[in-house]
């Protein structure tokens, strides 16, 4: 659907009225509009100098984020054509939980915008936009990448070989991009570039400004920072090169299918791993349904609750009233949780308890329940740790470069046609 949005201004005095707004750029059969560039370019100038970060050339800037702009408008696009959509009822609860972050209900928050100037019914599209991508993103790469055991078998390898600590490194990225099936007249072009880039950080340049205003890669307006990354969570392009850098250096040029890369190793730290604290617990769930009522499952559990504080045996009876089928064999125990495990509601009600003590009656999002905390311990977790943390670094790190490679070939395949700046 080609958007189009046209502006007067009506001059004082005359009857004429000039246009304002004007196309950038056309994004397969949709327009860009300048309007929509200059609120984008605004937004990235803010968060620039929130970083106190050096504010790139403002052509440059602008090339930088009409790129953007048109790597969303590709995204959403793609998204409409598969069926990925976010409802209203999703929006509001996203919009809710960004309100109470701030600390505001939902009404504040929109004053609060309208105060600094912004138009709530655009926010909330722009929120709506990122859902949309989000959720694209994870249909369309997250959920396809796969972690086989012997991949963690090598990543947990290479950890032993390097300690039993583990370093994170926070980085800085500026990428040259090369388009496939690349020219050789389009490599030389990228490797002027990349010469130009290097000449700029050796002349003292910030790293983060260079990013902005030269880097193709996603985080180019964000100053190329990649964030905290710990060593399986690098791209493998980079694993070798990342740990051999000093905080500050920067790589030599490290070539990919996406192009030249250079890395900057902005800080790194050790991490230790801690012991996990477990509960050990059991519990009787009352579920809800057309015949029992939340009144009814409350009575219940509150009947049974006197009748364990009166003596009664826990375990017989979860076995004989316990909804929950697969607790309530085994006396309604629980075994030994590790935190995060159970919803949240629920362990915070076990914390709660000390070591033979029985709850209140209380709801969780999947009934009414009765805990007793039989004993408390901490458990050195450390292989069932150490692989799932091993298999959500190296998901990580797929992702990240299934994410680059699936953007590039979107922005590679879609027609673009740009209008003077």
């Amino acid at each position: 659907m080609i958007r189009f949005l046209l502006f007067t201004l009506m001059m004082v005095g005359t009857a004429w009225a000039e246009p304002l707004d004007r196309i950038v750029a056309v994004v397969n059969n949709e327009v860009l509009l300048e309007s929509e560039l200059v609120d984008m370019e605004r937004t990235i100038r803010q968060q620039i100098r929130q970083r106190n970060s050096a504010m790139p050339p403002s052509e440059i800037l602008r090339k930088q984020v009409l790129e953007r702009l048109i790597v969303q408008r590709v995204q959403i696009q793609t998204a409409s054509r598969v069926g990925v959509r976010v409802g209203d009822d999703a929006l509001n609860a996203a919009l809710r939980q960004i309100a109470g972050n701030n600390q505001l209900t939902l009404r504040e928050f929109r004053d609060v915008l309208q105060e600094d100037g912004l138009d709530f019914s655009d926010f909330r599209e722009s929120i709506r936009e990122e859902m949309i991508i989000s959720r694209l993103r994870k249909a369309m790469v997250e959920d396809k990448v796969v972690v086989s055991d012997r991949e963690i078998d090598n990543y947990l390898k290479i950890q032993a070989v390097q300690g039993g600590t583990e370093t994170s490194y926070q980085l800085s990225h500026i990428l040259i991009s090369v388009p496939e099936a690349a020219l050789p007249e389009e490599v030389q072009s990228a490797q002027d570039k990349l010469t130009k880039v290097q000449t700029l950080l050796q002349a003292g340049t910030d790293f983060s400004e260079v990013a902005a205003g030269y880097s193709d890669g996603q985080n180019a307006l964000e100053g190329g920072d990649l964030g905290w990354r710990k060593q399986g969570e690098l791209p493998s392009l980079f694993a070798d090169a990342v740990p051999s850098l000093t905080v500050g250096q920067v790589s030599e040029p490290l070539r990919s299918g996406s192009g030249f890369h250079l890395v900057m190793l902005a800080d790194k730290k050790s991490e230790e791993t801690h012991l996990v604290k477990q509960t050990l617990a059991s519990h009787i769930l009352i579920k809800t349904n057309e015949l029992t009522t939340d009144e009814d499952a409350e009575k219940r559990l509150n009947t049974l609750l006197e009748r364990i504080l009166n003596g009664d045996d826990f375990a017989e009876l979860a076995r004989a009233h316990s909804d929950d089928t697969g607790s309530a064999i085994a006396d309604g125990s629980l075994g030994w949780s590790s935190p995060g495990v159970m919803v949240p509601e629920f362990e915070e009600k076990m914390d709660a308890l000390g070591n033979g003590e029985v709850s209140e009656v209380f709801k969780s999002r999947f009934g009414w329940h009765i805990i007793k905390v039989y004993d408390r311990r901490e458990q050195n977790m450390a292989e069932e740790y150490n692989r799932n943390k091993a298999r959500a670094q190296i998901k990580s790190r797929k992702v990240a470069e299934e994410l680059e490679s699936w953007l590039r070939q979107l922005r590679d395949e879609a027609y673009i046609e740009y209008r003077d700046l």
